[in-house]
């Protein structure tokens, strides 16, 4: 399988990157009281934090927000989704454990404050593609509506869309019987080459620490637009 990203997306801002993770016989189950405790204690301490700061003293939230305008969506509209997660712990309306997929999924994105996707990829078909979402471009989200993509960075394959940094589509949700997977990490503009290797490489050992298995990364940028993932 390869991954590319549109090279027109670099006219826009050149230090777009986006970090890959590829997981392969890995189970997703309940999640561990450790991660369930590590959660909740994570949450509690961002909502306290949350009351002395605005969300734009973030620096994830306030990078992402600046690239939203930059490539034409409205951030005040579609929030990148873990700007949307941090207004809900704002509120107290913590995040309630699901599973050790989605669980660790969440909990990667409020710790590095960027948007971060997990696919099941036996719904995902031939190469994947990340390219600017168009008036035409929506699916049907986890969040059960029907989402427009105008202008917003787009995870498409052979089917059509079903990612992005806004929220991710039913049709590759991950669940229990996932054993195969995609975790696609939207990196700060502002973070080095070498610090998204080091930051998807870590997210790859806690997620393989947790659930088992193997995985293998790559970083996608303006020097390299297409890459194969390799095989595990």
């Amino acid at each position: 399988m390869k991954a590319s990203i549109e090279s027109s997306i670099f006219q826009i801002d050149e230090f777009v990157k986006i970090g890959i993770n590829h997981y392969t016989k890995f189970v997703i189950s309940e999640s561990p009281q450790m991660l369930k405790g590590r959660m909740q204690l994570f949450q509690e301490h961002l909502f306290f934090d949350l009351q002395d700061k605005e969300l734009t003293d973030y620096e994830g939230i306030k990078e992402w927000r600046t690239l939203w305008k930059k490539l034409g969506a409205d951030p005040g509209r579609y929030r990148p989704s873990m700007e949307a997660m941090m207004r809900r712990i704002r509120n107290q309306n913590y995040l309630q454990p699901y599973n050790s997929g989605v669980d660790l999924n969440n909990f990667f994105s409020l710790q590095y404050e960027i948007p971060v996707g997990l696919y099941d990829l036996r719904a995902i078909e031939g190469d994947i593609h990340i390219k600017l979402g168009s008036s035409d471009t929506s699916y049907t989200g986890i969040n059960g509506r029907e989402n427009n993509l105008d202008g917003i960075l787009t995870i498409t394959d052979d089917i059509g869309p079903f990612g992005s940094p806004f929220v991710d589509s039913l049709r590759t949700a991950v669940s229990e019987q996932t054993a195969d997977a995609l975790q696609v990490f939207f990196i700060k503009p502002s973070m080095s080459i070498n610090d998204a290797e080091q930051l998807v490489a870590a997210a790859g050992k806690m997620f393989t620490q947790v659930n088992g298995g193997d995985y293998s990364s790559v970083i996608l940028n303006k020097e390299q637009v297409q890459s194969n993932l390799p095989t595990i």
